[in-house]
């Protein structure tokens, strides 16, 4: 979900990509040594639901702070195209700064690369992000990434799902100003199913 990266200006970064981040776009291998895709259309099946979401937010990130701001609401998560795309409605606000954010997350599946392009709209500005984070599943672990400006300056953005459950699983969104060699979390959300 690039959903968390509503500080985000969305402008792609002039430096290259390491290999883990590659875009979904770069030259694919030969076909004489290029392994089946796995199908990971069903990836985001497990989320579809009504979810309690909890979220903490760091307030400066990439400054050495530690202040984080406590959110609570709710996260709707659909299917579109039958399974081969996901939406998010996602509504929190915290009572200590009187912050709400209301936020839309598109995934979108590519049945040739086996990857996931994720978007993030956040009603304060009403449009999707230019530029989605791309990734996969692998080992019941999430990982999508892309590359943009930070105050400024280029860095990577990394999103990771994980700890998936029938009724529970947790998001981390994460930038890094080294190129990919440290992360600093600014985004960790939960999510607990809610009872039909």
């Amino acid at each position: 979900m690039k959903v968390f990266a509503f500080l985000l200006t969305g402008a792609a970064a002039a430096c290259a990509l390491p290999a883990f981040a590659q875009p979904a776009n770069a030259p694919a291998q030969t076909s004489a040594n290029k392994a089946p895709v796995r199908d990971g259309s069903r990836d985001f099946d497990p989320i579809v639901g009504t979810w309690k979401a909890k979220l903490k937010r760091l307030k400066h990130p990439l400054s050495g702070s530690n202040e984080w701001v406590e959110f609570e609401g709710t996260q709707i998560t659909k299917k579109v195209w039958d399974g081969r795309g996901t939406m998010d409605e996602f509504h929190v606000d915290s009572p200590e700064t009187g912050t709400k954010i209301d936020g839309f997350t598109l995934r979108l599946y590519n049945p040739t690369t086996g990857q996931w392009h994720i978007y993030w709209a956040n009603a304060k500005n009403g449009k999707l992000d230019e530029k989605p984070v791309v990734g996969e599943w692998k080992n019941g672990v999430g990982e999508f990434y892309d590359q943009e400006y930070f105050d400024g300056r280029a860095i990577f953005v990394r999103y990771v799902w994980s700890d998936v459950t029938p009724t529970s699983a947790k998001f981390v969104q994460s930038f890094s100003a080294d190129g990919g060699k440290t992360w600093e979390p600014n985004w960790i959300s939960t999510i607990e199913r809610v009872k039909e």
